[in-house]
């Protein structure tokens, strides 16, 4: 067995295996020795990668999947009580364990950075292991997306450096103690786990007494649900508070963020020093993930103008602002974007690169929770378009919630001015895109379901 490799991690089982968190930490233990097993619901190219390694990946979850010899199951908070592997590890007394488990007990002996808040934690977090990459140090690292292939999620490095994205949505990220943390804002969201704004302060209030003794805190200046919770953990014993934005009295100040097509120039101050480094992903939002990610490597003592240059290597991750393809004069981009301000970040990151050109966006809302609470402010956002198509509710985890539908988006984006098409039937986008679309149109496919799917169809359409 490679070192680092918990004992009981030795023969673990994953239901959802080809989850984005999940195929992460699945993938870290296959690379230091373990007999990696699990099941989806389907197959996929992370499926096949995991295989790669030496995972056996079963398809559909059944009881007999599961290996009496299984050390532990590792399950997260989507998987549901009645699960037949999950029945059958009780049977078997087989040790149950969240994700969050698991990837804490991967990070234990190593220098980890957590990256939390909202939004822009899969950027920030590639974009420290890329450029922690490329200055030679070789980190561990596990994100929520794919930086350039599917299975590119996650890395055992042999470095002493581990960045791993650290969810809020569900209090998990309680389970990390890292060197360093990193709070990019906090804002309601995640309804069925969070009642207030207040709790959310609470949460992140908890996230931060987790970091040890001697670490430091990078935080979002500008923020204002970031700035609060800087205020209230400010004075802490052995923590550290390293503070980034555009704002005079920032730690790490901005001074000039200058776009270029679908990059922009950032120019920063830090330690008196003035840096200027390329972002390859356009809009003030990714500048600032980039800052976010320069302090948080500073902290751990890389030196800042090493740091900055290889910055410039990150050129993107999957689904965030992803150029899909160009067919009859279009381009295709995909976005994750699935809250009003990521919404909103990408869409005005996307107007800034685009000059004279439309932008035509199809969504798909993504939870009904999320909808019912913010869909008004979804439907805002979509008057930054040209024009948009509005598919149905991606239920994800959760059971529709009667009266929520993707009308209430449609009606407030209609109320803001916007163009919006509502379409049912998903399989029929392709042809209404194709009827809408001119050359030098842009093309977002927008949302954290199966709305990334349509990319290649909308292109095809488009070609023929």
């Amino acid at each position: 067995m490679k070192p680092g490799l918990p004992t009981a991690m030795e023969r673990p089982h994953f239901i959802g295996i080809g989850g984005a968190g999940m195929s992460g930490i699945a993938k870290i233990l296959a690379q230091r020795g373990a007999q990696v097993a699990g099941s989806d619901s389907r197959d996929s190219e992370t499926a096949q990668a995991l295989r790669a390694h030496g995972a056996t990946v079963h398809i559909g979850h059944a009881a007999g999947h599961l290996a009496a010899d299984s050390t532990c199951v590792v399950v997260s908070s989507a998987i549901r009580a009645d699960n037949p592997e999950l029945a059958r590890a009780a049977e078997l007394g087989i040790p149950v364990v969240h994700r969050s488990d698991a990837l804490a007990a991967l990070m234990d002996g190593l220098r980890p950075i957590a990256v939390a808040g909202t939004h822009g934690k899969t950027t920030t977090t590639s974009m420290l292991a890329v450029s922690l990459s490329a200055l030679g140090l070789d980190p561990s690292y596990a994100i929520g997306g794919d930086l350039d292939a599917p299975g590119s999620n996650a890395h055992h490095g042999e470095g002493d450096i581990f960045v791993a994205e650290a969810d809020e949505s569900d209090r998990t990220f309680h389970k990390y103690s890292p060197q360093v943390a990193i709070i990019l804002n906090a804002e309601l969201d995640h309804h069925a786990n969070y009642a207030s704004i207040e709790e959310i302060y609470e949460s992140f209030e908890t996230f931060v007494g987790k970091v040890v003794p001697g670490g430091t805190l990078v935080v979002a200046h500008g923020q204002e649900g970031a700035a609060e919770i800087a205020r209230r953990v400010a004075g802490r014993e052995g923590l550290t508070v390293v503070t980034y934005g555009e704002e005079e009295d920032a730690d790490v100040r901005i001074t000039k963020i200058t776009p270029r097509g679908l990059t922009s120039e950032v120019t920063v101050i830090l330690d008196g020093r003035m840096l200027t480094f390329t972002v390859s992903v356009p809009g003030r939002h990714y500048a600032h993930n980039a800052v976010a990610a320069l302090a948080a490597g500073v902290a751990l003592g890389i030196p800042a103008h090493n740091l900055a240059s290889a910055l410039g290597k990150y050129t993107g991750v999957k689904r965030r602002l992803q150029l899909k393809g160009e067919a009859a004069g279009v381009q295709v981009i995909d976005s994750y974007a699935h809250h009003p301000t990521e919404m909103t970040a990408d869409l005005e990151a996307i107007r800034g690169a685009a000059g004279d050109s439309r932008i035509l966006v199809v969504f798909q809302p993504h939870l009904f929770s999320r909808t019912q609470e913010l869909g008004k402010e979804m439907g805002q956002a979509l008057a930054l378009a040209d024009a948009s198509v509005v598919l149905d509710i991606y239920p994800a985890r959760e059971d529709p919630i009667p009266g929520i539908t993707s009308e209430l988006i449609i009606a407030a984006a209609r109320s803001a001015g916007a163009d919006v098409t509502a379409e049912h039937d998903k399989a029929a986008v392709a042809d209404v895109i194709a009827g809408m679309a001119k050359p030098g149109d842009l093309v977002l496919t927008m949302g954290a379901g199966d709305v990334t799917d349509l990319g290649p169809a909308i292109l095809a359409r488009l070609s023929s």
